[in-house]
């Protein structure tokens, strides 16, 4: 196993560290053209593949349930969420996309350029091979 300090490692990491903040730098400003914070649109993203309980919300984004209240509140005042009961279990409540929340959710998506611009330079075996290290990496 090659040291963590290795020239190879320290670049990796910094290629890394810059991929991630281009990202989350495009995100920001995806959002803020449709009026909402990155984690609101985080949040309507994740909302828009499938309902979920605020507690779920907050373990995916990895942050207290109470931020994720906050946050759902407001995209329930714009109308872009509603909450509504678990068929499962209707003491615990869901929170789910309006059709407008999804509209934005799916423009968001599409907004986001830098994801797919980098990724469009590689072959489907490149990225095939992107995604099963990506993955050892992260031990899924």
């Amino acid at each position: 196993m090659a040291p963590r300090t290795d020239p190879l490692s320290l670049e990796v990491v910094e290629l890394i560290g810059t991929v991630v903040s281009r990202y989350y730098e495009e995100y920001e400003r995806a959002a803020a053209a449709h009026s909402l914070t990155g984690a609101q649109a985080r949040v309507l993203g994740l909302l828009s593949h499938e309902p979920l309980p605020m507690r779920q919300i907050a373990q995916k984004l990895k942050c207290e349930p109470s931020n994720i209240t906050g946050i759902v509140d407001r995209l329930e005042a714009r109308g872009l969420v509603e909450r509504r009961p678990d068929p499962a279990d209707r003491r615990v409540k869901l929170a789910a996309p309006t059709t407008e929340g999804h509209t934005v959710a799916t423009h968001l998506r599409e907004s986001l350029n830098f994801a797919r611009e980098p990724l469009a330079e590689l072959s489907p075996e490149e990225r095939r091979v992107l995604r099963d290290l990506l993955k050892r990496m992260l031990g899924t």
